[in-house]
C-alpha cells in the first residue's frame, strides 16, 4: 500500500465515497497520487465520469492530511480538544469558460466539503458576481475560487494582489478545450504565469501544480504543452479507457422533398419532437443560434400550449436572474424542457435531464458529444441525443457524426499564439495593479506558450506602444497610458486604469443594450444594431417572451408584453458555426456510400429517393471525385461545386476562383455557399472545361491570388475593429452609454489607416492580417482542399435545373434579399419548374 492510501485524508475521502455506494475509478486514483507526487497535468474521460472529482478531491485529500499533521504536531487527541485551525486563504483556483457550469460547480464544492466537514468557503468570480460579494472576497479570500479568465485578470488589476495567492496549491483550468482554441485560453496563460511568478517569490519551496480537464479533444499531448509548458514542473497525461455509452437516434421524416433547403425540413418535424419531449423526465433542446432557440421556444408553444411554465429557454442574452431560475428549476426537475445554446453546453450536472436533442447539424462531432454527454450524467447510465434535421442533406451529416462517435474521431482545438491585443491588455492590466518589471514579465511570458516565439523586438515594441503609443501615436497623450515610477511599470491615471478595468476581456461584440418592461424587471439584450432596425410598436422575442418595442432611454430598450401572435427574432454576431474539417472528410465518405445498399445508416435510407434523383440529373459524388454543376436559368449562368470543406473556406475559395477566371475573360460573379459546396453566378457563359479546372483550382501562387481575390485588407480591417477594442485603442464606453457599433468600427478604422500609412511595422496590424488569413479564411485548411482536388477526379456535368445538391446554396443566397414570404414564394416557383423538367425529361426518356 502507498503512502497516499494510508494518509488520514485518503481514507476519509474513501469512507465518505462508500455511505454514497461509491468507489474511485481507477484515472481518479491515479489523479490523486500523482497530485499528492507533485505532477502537473492533464485529466481526459468522458463527460459524467467525475473529472471534477479527479482533481477537487486530491487538493481535499491534501488539506486533511495536512490537517492530521498539524494536529499530530501540537500533541492533540482528535475529538479531546478543539480542531486546529487551518490557514485561511486561497487554496485552488479553478478556471471555468462558462458562467453556469461556475455555480454548478461551486454547489457540488460545498456539498462535498459539508459532508467531509471540512470548513473550507467556496466562492464564484464572474460578471455576475455582485459587487457586494467582490468586496467580501477582497477582505478575505475564499480556499476556491471559481473563475473565468476575464475575472483573473481583474484580480491581477487590483491593488496589493500578490497577497491573494500566499496559501495556493493548485490551479485547475476546467473544459481546457473550450479555452484553448481562443484569446481567452491566452488570457489564461498568461494569469497563470504571473500567478506562478507571484509564487516563485514568494515562496520559492512550493510548487504551483497546474491541472486541466477535457472530454473531448483530438490533440491531447497539445493541449497539456499549452497549459504546463512549463519544464519545473513534472507533467502527465491521465487518459482512462472508460467509454461513455451515447445512444444516437434521428428524427427522420415520412417523406424528403427532393429539393431541399436549410432549415424547412426543420420546422415541419416539430410535432415528432413532442412525443420526446413527453414521454422524457426532462429535456435540453440544443440550437445552434440564439435566434433558433427563439424562434423553436415560440414554435413548440404554439404546437402544444400544454407547455406553458415548463418549457423554458437559456442563452447568453437573457437576463442573470433568470438564466438563474432556469438552472434552478431544471436541477430541481420542475422545467419538461429548455431550449439552450451553447451556454449549457460544458460540464453542467442536471440530473433530472435525460435526454438530448440536437437541432441543426452542430458542425462539428467534439461539440455533439459534448452536448450529448448533458444527459445521463452519471457512469452507469446510458446518455441519449436526437438529431433534428433542419433539411434534408443535414441527415448525411447525422450519419457522418454516428460514425466519428463510434471511431472517436475527435476534432483538434489549435492554441492562439502571438496575440499581440491580449498582450497588450495583460501588460496594461498588471500596470494598473501593482506595477511590473519588464524584464520578469518577459521571462515570463516567453515561458508562456502564446508567446514563447516572441523576439526581444517584439517586446520592446509592446513596451514601446503601452508607454508612447508606439511610432504613429508619440503626440497624444491619451496613448502615454504606463509610466516608469519607482522601478516599476504603473499606470498613474485613475481615469485610463478605470477604463481598462471596464473592459477587461477578448470578446468583442456589438455593444449589447439591456431589454426592461416598463412597468419595471429586466428580460435580457440585445445588440444595438438589431434595435436600430425596430420602430415603436414593432414586436420581437426575446427570452421566449413576444414583446412590444417602446423606446430606447438611457441605453435601454423599453418594451411591453405584446398581444401579436408573430415577431421578429433578433439575430445575435457570430451566428453561423462552420463545418469543422474533421466532419467534412466522414462526410465526402457517406457521399461515397449513399447509393451502396451495403451501408448500415438509416439516414442513408431514408434520403435514397433524393440521391437518386441527384444521380439522374447530376451526378454523386465519390470521395475521390470533385462535381461541377453548370446550370443556365433565367437568372443567369451558375456553376455550382461541392469541395465539403466548411462556409468560411468555400467563401474564400469561391473568390480566389472568380478572380482567376476573370484573368481569363472580364466577367463578373454574384458569389454564395454552404457548407457543402459554392455557387458563382454570372450573366454570360462561364468558360469551364476539363482541361482548365486543375489550373483554376491550383494551389500554386495561393497567397498572392487570396490577397488580390478576397480585398484581404478589407477583411484585415474589419479584424482589427476587435483588437483595437481589446488592446484598448478604441474606448468601448461606460456602462449603461456604450459606444455605437457604427462609431467602434469608424475610429478602428481611422487608426488602422494611419498605422497602415505612418507605421506598417506595427504589430497589431501584422495582426489583422494574421487572424484574417488563418482565422476568416482558413488558408491552411483552403491549400489542403485544393491539393485534395489535384487528386480528385473531376466530373462536369450541366443539369436543365436546380439539382438537390445546389438548391440549398441558391436558397440562401436568396434568404439575405428577400422577406420570409417572398422567400416561400419563390422556392415554390423554382422546385414547380424543376419538377416540370423532370417530368418532361421521363417523357422524353421513355419515347
Amino acid at each position: 500500500m502507498g503512502l497516499l492510501e494510508q494518509s488520514k485524508g485518503y481514507k476519509q475521502v474513501i469512507r465518505w465515497l462508500k455511505t454514497g455506494k461509491r468507489k474511485p475509478f481507477q484515472f481518479q486514483s491515479d489523479a490523486w497520487q500523482y497530485y499528492a507526487e507533485g505532477y502537473s497535468g492533464l485529466i481526459n474521460a468522458p463527460t459524467g465520469f467525475g473529472k471534477t472529482f479527479s482533481l477537487f478531491l486530491a487538493v481535499l485529500i491534501e488539506e486533511l492530511n495536512e490537517q492530521e499533521e498539524n494536529r499530530l504536531k501540537s500533541g492533540l487527541k482528535r475529538g479531546r480538544e478543539k480542531p486546529v485551525k487551518h490557514s485561511k486563504g486561497l487554496k485552488l483556483i479553478w478556471i471555468t469558460p462558462l458562467r453556469s457550469l461556475a455555480k454548478d460547480l461551486a454547489r457540488a464544492m460545498r456539498e462535498v466539503c459539508l459532508e467531509l466537514e471540512l470548513d473550507w468557503q467556496i466562492s464564484v468570480r464572474n460578471g455576475d458576481t455582485t459587487a457586494t460579494e467582490k468586496l467580501k472576497q477582497k477582505k478575505q479570500m475564499p480556499e476556491v475560487l471559481i473563475i473565468t479568465p476575464e475575472s483573473m485578470h481583474l484580480l491581477l488589476a487590483q491593488k496589493n494582489n500578490a497577497t491573494h495567492f500566499h496559501q495556493l496549491r493548485c490551479i485547475v483550468a476546467d473544459e481546457w478545450h473550450e479555452l484553448m482554441g481562443s484569446k481567452r485560453g491566452v488570457m489564461a496563460e498568461l494569469a497563470i504565469s504571473r500567478i506562478k511568478g507571484i509564487l516563485k517569490v514568494q515562496h520559492p519551496e512550493r510548487l504551483l501544480r497546474i491541472w486541466g480537464i477535457s472530454a473531448t479533444i483530438g490533440n491531447l499531448e497539445q493541449a497539456m504543452e499549452v497549459l504546463v509548458p512549463y519544464p519545473d514542473l513534472l507533467k502527465i497525461i491521465i487518459k482512462t479507457d472508460l467509454e461513455k455509452k451515447i445512444i444516437i437516434k434521428s428524427i427522420l421524416p415520412d417523406h424528403i422533398d427532393m429539393l431541399p433547403w436549410a432549415g424547412h425540413l426543420g420546422h415541419k418535424l416539430a410535432h415528432k419532437l413532442l412525443p420526446i419531449i413527453h414521454k422524457s423526465k426532462t429535456s435540453l433542446i440544443f440550437t445552434n443560434t440564439r435566434g433558433q432557440a427563439e424562434l423553436w421556444y415560440q414554435n413548440l408553444l404554439a404546437l402544444d400550449e400544454n407547455l406553458a411554465g415548463v418549457l423554458a429557454i437559456h442563452h447568453g442574452s437573457i437576463d442573470y436572474e433568470l438564466r438563474n431560475w432556469i438552472e434552478d428549476a431544471l436541477h430541481s426537475g420542475v422545467l419538461k424542457a429548455v431550449i439552450s445554446t451553447s451556454s449549457l453546453d460544458l460540464g453542467v450536472d442536471f440530473k433530472p435531464v435525460d435526454t438530448v436533442v440536437q437541432i441543426g447539424s452542430p458542425k462539428g462531432v467534439a461539440r455533439f458529444l459534448q452536448r450529448a454527454g448533458r444527459s445521463g450524467h452519471s457512469p452507469n447510465e446510458t446518455s441519449k441525443i436526437y438529431f433534428l434535421p433542419t433539411h434534408a442533406l443535414e441527415l448525411v451529416e447525422a450519419a457522418a457524426i454516428k460514425e466519428a462517435a463510434k471511431t472517436q474521431q475527435i476534432e483538434s482545438r489549435e492554441p492562439v499564439v502571438m496575440a499581440f491585443d491580449t498582450l497588450v491588455q495583460y501588460l496594461v492590466t498588471l500596470a494598473v495593479g501593482d506595477g511590473f518589471d519588464d524584464q520578469e514579465i518577459f521571462k515570463e511570458i516567453k515561458e508562456t506558450h502564446a508567446f514563447q516565439e516572441i523576439l526581444a523586438s517584439e517586446w520592446s515594441w509592446v513596451m514601446q506602444f503601452i508607454t508612447t503609443g508606439g511610432d504613429s501615436l508619440t503626440a497624444y497623450n491619451e496613448f502615454k497610458k504606463v509610466v516608469k515610477s519607482d522601478g516599476l511599470w504603473k499606470v498613474e491615471s485613475r481615469q485610463i486604469a478605470m477604463r481598462h478595468r471596464l473592459h477587461i476581456g477578448t470578446i468583442v461584440s456589438d455593444a449589447m443594450i439591456k431589454v426592461k418592461y416598463l412597468s419595471g424587471g429586466y428580460i435580457g439584450m440585445v445588440e444595438e444594431s438589431f434595435l436600430a432596425k425596430l420602430k415603436a410598436g414593432n414586436s420581437f422575442t426575446l427570452a421566449g417572451r413576444i414583446l412590444e418595442f417602446v423606446m430606447i432611454k438611457e441605453m435601454t430598450a423599453l418594451v411591453r408584453r405584446s398581444k401579436a401572435k408573430k415577431a421578429i427574432s433578433p439575430s445575435w454576431m457570430g451566428g453561423r458555426i462552420s463545418l469543422s474539417a474533421n466532419l467534412g472528410s466522414i462526410l465526402r465518405k457517406k457521399y461515397n456510400e449513399a447509393l451502396d445498399k451495403n451501408h448500415q445508416d438509416e439516414e442513408l435510407d431514408i434520403i435514397m429517393p433524393l440521391f437518386e434523383r441527384q444521380a439522374a440529373v447530376s451526378h454523386v459524388p465519390k470521395s475521390d471525385e470533385f462535381l461541377l454543376e453548370l446550370i443556365h436559368t433565367k437568372d443567369g449562368y451558375h456553376f455550382f461545386t461541392y469541395p465539403f470543406e466548411g462556409r468560411m473556406v468555400h467563401e474564400a475559395m469561391a473568390a480566389l476562383i472568380a478572380y482567376r477566371l476573370s484573368l481569363h475573360t472580364p466577367i463578373s460573379f454574384s458569389i454564395a455557399m454552404n457548407d457543402y459546396g459554392f455557387e458563382l453566378l454570372a450573366e454570360h457563359p462561364i468558360p469551364l472545361d476539363e482541361k482548365n479546372i486543375k489550373t483554376l483550382f491550383s494551389p500554386e501562387n495561393l497567397a498572392e491570388d487570396i490577397v488580390s481575390s478576397i480585398n484581404a485588407t478589407e477583411m484585415a480591417r474589419r479584424k482589427f475593429r476587435d483588437i483595437a477594442c481589446i488592446s484598448g485603442l478604441v474606448f468601448q464606453g461606460f456602462p449603461g452609454k456604450y459606444t455605437a457599433n457604427k462609431h467602434l468600427q469608424s475610429s478602428a478604422s481611422l487608426f488602422f489607416s494611419v498605422f497602415s500609412d505612418y507605421d506598417p511595422h506595427n504589430l497589431l496590424l501584422r495582426q489583422a492580417y494574421e487572424e484574417a488569413f488563418y482565422q476568416q479564411i482558413e488558408e491552411p485548411r483552403l491549400l489542403a482542399a485544393l491539393q485534395r482536388i489535384q487528386q480528385s477526379t473531376i466530373i462536369i456535368t450541366k443539369p436543365e435545373s436546380y439539382t438537390p445538391l445546389c438548391f440549398p446554396i441558391k436558397v440562401d443566397s436568396l434568404r439575405e434579399n428577400m422577406s420570409t414570404e417572398e422567400l416561400g414564394q419563390r422556392i415554390e416557383r423554382m422546385t414547380l419548374e424543376a419538377d416540370k423538367k423532370s417530368i418532361f425529361r421521363k417523357i422524353k426518356a421513355k419515347k
